[in-house]
């Protein structure tokens, strides 16, 4: 009894206007799967516009839907991969690498977390090269006071 309850509620949620707008249709594929795993490969160099830390190749946006489509559309038009990368950098910039080149504009980019290493592990040598001073031991005017008021100089001065 109970199992067809569920059973219906489902069918009715599928049923519902508007159910299809959560719904999404699968990722068109190539008739030839070699030209695909073309379209993949090429699609996994270059970056997500609107995720950033994704590929086009793994995101599920509508605008890396449509950069897998316009791949797609250039791989079987014949172009080679270097010209199809080539078109989405004059397009979108370097942003759109998955790996940015080495060049003067994103040197920084590259050398960045190697700057921020070495000077992590300056200040870290310099911190530890740095004599200590004890605080629990006493200096040399607090060691005569305490003599001082040791001998029975109340005061613990003269």
């Amino acid at each position: 009894m109970a199992e067809a309850v569920v059973r219906a509620f489902v069918l009715a949620a599928l049923l519902a206007p508007g159910a299809q707008a959560f719904a999404k249709e699968a990722a068109p594929a190539a008739q030839d799967p070699a030209l695909e795993q073309r379209v993949m490969a090429i699609a996994g160099e270059l970056r997500c516009l609107v995720c950033q830390n994704q590929t086009i190749a793994d995101s599920n946006a509508d605008l890396a839907a449509d950069l897998r489509n316009q791949v797609r559309e250039k791989v079987r038009a014949g172009q080679s991969d270097r010209q199809i990368i080539d078109f989405m950098v004059e397009r979108y910039g370097d942003f759109v690498l998955y790996r940015p080149p080495f060049k003067a504009t994103t040197m920084l980019l590259w050398l960045g977390p190697l700057l921020l290493l070495a000077a992590g592990l300056a200040i870290l040598f310099r911190r530890l090269a740095r004599p200590r001073v004890k605080s629990d031991e006493p200096t040399a005017d607090e060691r005569e006071r305490a003599r001082r008021l040791l001998a029975g100089n109340e005061s613990g001065e003269g």
